[in-house]
């Protein structure tokens, strides 16, 4: 076989995958409406399983399940009748996923979830099957063809796909968003890019606060102590009027010989460019690279002139967000 003909064969897997899809798309009914209904409402876990290719399936789709905030994880069949069943509450809603539905290593769990009155959704392509009779909740996968008639590809590639929507489907429903999102996220990249300006932002006592009727000999002091390479200016309010930085201190004081004896208010500029804490430090980033500034004074609520803390792009940077 020459390299052109992989390609064919590349697309050939492709095209079967595809169509099984397209078909699970139209053959979508009110029984998927039904399981993301109980999975969303799920008082205690969401355990899956399944045999083979079918079990991989069940750990990615209880990964995903899990990371957008419905508790889940995956049993082994094989383990589940040598005492792994104890780890299967009433309270739990347990999917089994089998291309054939008569799997023999599911048989002990489908008694099982039916002698404990455990809600059952299985994921099958046969109606036939011992798994579509005992099902509560019945999710019926179109029968496919599979990859040189036998390889499992388009029957795991519609059970991920429908997994993959359910738990979608049950994050909006619980209208699961963005900041629960990150919370199970923390790390990685996507935490960086869920990471909010008030997660990385300075606060407290390291603020460079001047008064507008200080000197600029004093308020230099200051600059030099907090180490930030501005200056945010406040009046007697605590109304944040304006800002210096350590570059138009430079220009100016080359221009001024009355420098260092002028008010902070002659120096300043006024309506610094602000950002709410709750925004994400993407779009802080972004903001800074269209105006060419390196910080940003954020603010709480509306209160965009109470200046709560400061966002220097060093603190972006060294939270890998980019």
């Amino acid at each position: 076989m020459n390299k052109k003909n992989f390609l064919s064969v590349a697309k050939d897997v492709i095209n079967l995958e595809i169509e099984a899809l397209q078909n699970l798309k139209k053959n979508l009914n009110k029984s998927f409406n039904e399981a993301v209904f109980q999975i969303a409402n799920c008082q205690s876990k969401v355990i899956l399983c399944g045999v083979g290719k079918s079990g991989l399936i069940a750990s990615k789709i209880a990964a995903t399940l899990a990371s957008v905030g419905t508790p889940s994880f995956s049993l082994v069949a094989s383990e589940a009748s040598h005492g792994d069943l104890g780890m299967i509450s009433k309270k739990d809603i347990l999917i089994l996923i089998s291309n054939s539905g008569e799997t023999s290593e599911l048989k002990n769990i489908i008694q099982f979830a039916k002698r404990n009155k455990i809600l059952l959704i299985g994921i099958v392509s046969k109606k036939e099957s011992i798994l579509y009779k005992s099902a509560d909740v019945k999710l019926l996968i179109p029968k496919v063809n599979e990859a040189e008639g036998i390889i499992p590809t388009a029957s795991t590639t519609t059970q991920l796909a429908l997994g993959d929507s359910l738990a979608i489907a049950s994050m909006k429903y619980k209208k699961f968003g963005k900041m629960d999102f990150k919370r199970l996220h923390p790390a990685g990249s996507l935490g960086a890019q869920l990471k909010t300006v008030e997660d990385i932002m300075i606060t407290g006592k390291k603020i460079p606060f001047v008064n507008e009727n200080l000197k600029m000999n004093k308020a230099l002091k200051i600059l030099s102590e907090k180490k930030l390479g501005i200056l945010i200016v406040i009046n007697s309010k605590k109304k944040t009027v304006g800002i210096i930085t350590d570059g138009e201190i430079r220009r100016f004081a080359q221009k001024n010989s009355r420098f260092f004896s002028l008010p902070v208010k002659k120096i300043m500029t006024k309506q610094p460019v602000c950002i709410s804490k709750n925004d994400l430090a993407v779009k802080a980033l972004s903001i800074m690279n269209s105006k060419k500034i390196t910080s940003l004074l954020v603010y709480k609520n509306k209160s965009k002139y109470k200046t709560i803390g400061v966002l220097h792009i060093h603190n972006i940077l060294q939270s890998n967000i980019s």
